[in-house]
């Protein structure tokens, strides 16, 4: 379009005139298909055999520094037998166990451990990581290259993060990073859409989950508990296979009204938060069976729930000295973390919280099989002097 613009002397000039935002339709067409360019260059570089390439000269690199007697020993690790000084089992577990699918698990138990073994980086048909109780603070830069792997168990380390690499692994179906340092998740584990089972116990500074979780709609298990969430996390809200939900031992004041979305919830555990009431909405829940609530601050319960015969009401309860004690050490405990915010948790630490979730789930499975469960369950520790 062009319009006559008179000048000063008399002299017609023609100007070009434009819509604004036809220009900005046209420079966002332009910006989407340079990033889907980008993408499609990232994908075929993935894809192709240059990583492995490199891989295979960083390997060679690798054993021209190595010993003889260290270079047959990572030969023997790369005829997939799993590495020496691994967590033993029982001998029963040797016998269940198929050879074969021994080979492709990795296993790593112990404090000596402060980072992965180098050779690692070259057993990329692994199908299984655990790794529990050693001094890692970090996953490996190569994890991305484990894209078989379907099970990543890395609790009671001391881990601080879950690089975005993670997303890769979408294979992968159980995570469990429980017993760590997190204080946030990765957005990009929302592309893990396999994942069927997912652990984030006592990872203390952890408060929210990013929302592209979401899309994990195969999830099964989620496991939140000794964290810091003052309310559920949108996504865990649209879960919808989810079957069990912990949110245990957290500082959640109330639930949502929308929680009957979870319409395949079986067990929800409540209990340590602050909750007063239970909405009315988990009576809609029609599969659910066990609610594990504590029973010391609860004073509005639908009656549907506590008096219905498909469903396992449990009130946990602390007795009051108990109790008195827990809170005079809990406000010891906040005064202590806002002096020194980034104190390295003790280990005996991990240790009582682990234990005391592991007597609840253990009390709480010997309910299930019972006709009809107590009106109320106290807690009583005992101690004996010899």
């Amino acid at each position: 379009m062009y319009l006559k613009k008179e000048m000063a002397l008399g002299r017609k000039v023609d100007v070009p005139v434009s819509d604004v935002s036809l220009i900005r339709g046209m420079w966002e067409v332009r910006v989407k298909k340079h990033r889907h360019t980008q993408k499609k260059e990232q994908e075929r570089i993935e894809q192709s055999a240059l990583p492995k390439i490199d891989q295979q000269w960083q390997y060679r690199i690798y054993c021209k520094s190595l010993q003889t007697k260290e270079l047959n020993l990572l030969h023997h690790y790369l005829e997939r037998s799993t590495l020496t000084e691994t967590q033993p089992c029982t001998e029963a577990e040797q016998d269940q166990r198929d050879p074969e699918q021994s080979r492709l698990i990795f296993q790593l138990d112990g404090e000596q451990w402060m980072d992965f073994p180098r050779e690692l980086q070259w057993m990329t048909y692994l199908k299984e990581w655990h790794v529990r109780g050693t001094r890692i603070c970090r996953l490996p830069e190569y994890l991305a290259l484990f894209t078989q792997l379907s099970v990543l168990q890395i609790p009671k380390n001391t881990i601080a993060e879950l690089p975005p690499e993670i997303g890769k692994l979408t294979g992968l179906r159980e995570l469990n990073v429980s017993y760590n340092r997190l204080s946030q998740v990765p957005p990009e584990l929302g592309d893990c859409e396999n994942l069927k089972r997912l652990e984030l116990t006592g990872n203390h500074n952890l408060s929210e989950l990013p929302f592209e979780l979401s899309s994990l709609k195969q999830l099964l298990h989620l496991d939140i508990a000794e964290n810091c969430f003052r309310s559920i996390p949108i996504c865990a809200l649209r879960m919808s296979a989810l079957q069990l939900l912990d949110l245990s031992h957290n500082r959640l004041g109330d639930l949502p009204q929308d929680m009957d979305r979870l319409e395949q919830l079986v067990t929800l555990f409540l209990h340590k938060n602050n909750l007063t009431y239970l909405p009315h909405c988990l009576t809609k829940i029609s599969t659910l069976k066990m609610i594990v609530v504590s029973g010391d601050e609860l004073n509005s319960i639908p009656t549907r729930l506590c008096r219905n015969p498909e469903i396992k009401f449990i009130r946990l309860c602390d007795n009051r000295a108990t109790a008195e004690n827990k809170k005079k050490e809990e406000e010891e405990e906040e005064k202590k973390k806002k002096k020194n915010r980034w104190r390295e948790p003790r280990e005996e630490e991990v240790k009582k919280d682990s234990g005391e979730k592991e007597f609840i789930e253990l009390y709480v499975d010997s309910l299930k099989d019972r006709e009809t469960v107590p009106e109320s369950t106290t807690k009583v520790s005992i101690s004996c002097l010899l």
